[in-house]
């Protein structure tokens, strides 16, 4: 059985993109081995089909990180036997190409966004600029990439001559998601999903709730919570406004699959969040939920496609106290939006998109 060694640069306990595309290997015949980082505070992980090891990092999420897990992860490959390579993001890729190289062994890129663009360098030029010159040294040289989105497919197309394969971070089918919910709901509940990171509306959302009459859960962690729960503070919001952390998958589907609405209202202030297709987009379509989302291009596509939720153009705190308001109170449309996500999820599936996997893997086997 031929071996995959999956490389990311988190410690792999809620990667859900990640954690499917392991088991999509392992359906196909791979021995799997993922490798990824263990911090203090790293949960246990559950009992997985793949073999997965965590390595201990002494600095923090800074430089002195990216270089410290780029030559752990050097020596790492290096010296395990392997047959197939697969990097998760430009920040794993660098070891993984000088290992392919070194080994000559084929090497699957997957770009979940473009890492120069994320929202936490658009204000460092430098570290910016260092990324964008490891992705036009090594992405050309590359002749497995694996992509989210159409217009990240269409980026590594036009600058680097790649025709990149489209995977969507989609969820699996599964016949318990197609239960249809009942409006209205026990209670108004709105969820928002994700990392919550800057430019993201949380502050707005937040503030919005003071005058809007439901509860707003938030999953994920992120570089903001601390002001979020400042804000929660300052405007009295502590029974209206809950922050949950960073939960499992099944946890956090669970509040999802309750809510009147799920939020993803992304502000276009970089690249990666104007050409984005998060995946907590099919998660909320998976969950029967109606989106409330901004017009960024590629969720707007697949929310009016299928006619899932709702799309607001104005993101200030009194406009989006108004919009929700209007939403979570129109039972017969949210009815509608969310029978549609119902009807939705047999074509966006997790089982679906592998296809594109065993596709690549099928062209490396002819070698």
């Amino acid at each position: 059985m031929k071996k995959i060694i999956v490389s990311v640069s988190n410690d792999v306990f809620n990667d859900n993109r990640v954690e499917k595309t392991c088991n999509s290997l392992c359906k196909y015949g791979l021995n799997v081995f993922l490798v990824g980082k263990r911090t203090k505070d790293s949960p246990k992980l559950p009992k997985k089909h793949f073999a997965v090891y965590r390595m201990k990092t002494l600095c923090k999420k800074n430089v002195f990180y990216y270089m410290e897990l780029n030559i752990r992860l050097f020596f790492f490959l290096l010296f395990k036997r392997t047959d197939i390579l697969w990097a998760n993001d430009l920040d794993t890729l660098l070891p993984n190409y000088l290992v392919s190289k070194i080994k000559n062994k084929p090497l699957i890129f997957d770009s979940h966004e473009l890492f120069w663009a994320i929202a936490e360098l658009k204000d460092t030029r430098i570290k910016r600029e260092f990324w964008r010159l490891l992705e036009r040294k090594m992405v050309p040289n590359i002749k497995y990439v694996i992509t989210v989105c159409e217009p990240i497919k269409k980026y590594f197309q036009k600058n680097y001559k790649v025709n990149a394969s489209l995977v969507r971070n989609i969820p699996l089918f599964e016949e318990k998601n197609q239960e249809r919910k009942c409006f209205p709901l026990k209670e108004k509940i709105i969820v928002w999903q994700g990392s919550a990171n800057v430019d993201r509306g949380l502050e707005e959302l937040v503030l919005a709730m003071k005058n809007v009459d439901a509860k707003l859960y938030i999953i994920g962690r992120g570089d903001i919570v601390d002001n979020l729960k400042q804000e929660i503070i300052d405007n009295d919001l502590k029974n209206k406004v809950f922050l949950f952390g960073r939960l499992t998958f099944d946890e956090m589907m669970a509040y999802t699959r309750r809510a009147t609405i799920a939020i993803s209202i992304d502000k276009p202030t970089n690249k990666n969040y104007e050409i984005s297709l998060p995946n907590k987009i099919f998660e909320y379509i998976n969950s029967a939920t109606p989106i409330v989302c901004t017009p960024l291009k590629e969720i707007e596509a697949v929310v009016k496609k299928y006619d899932v939720g709702f799309v607001i153009k104005d993101f200030s705190v009194d406009n989006l106290s108004k919009q929700i308001n209007e939403i979570i109170n129109n039972d017969s449309l949210l009815q509608k939006k969310s029978d549609n996500c119902i009807l939705a999820q047999k074509e966006l599936s997790w089982q679906n998109e592998e296809q594109h996997i065993f596709e690549v893997l099928n062209k490396i086997q002819e070698k």
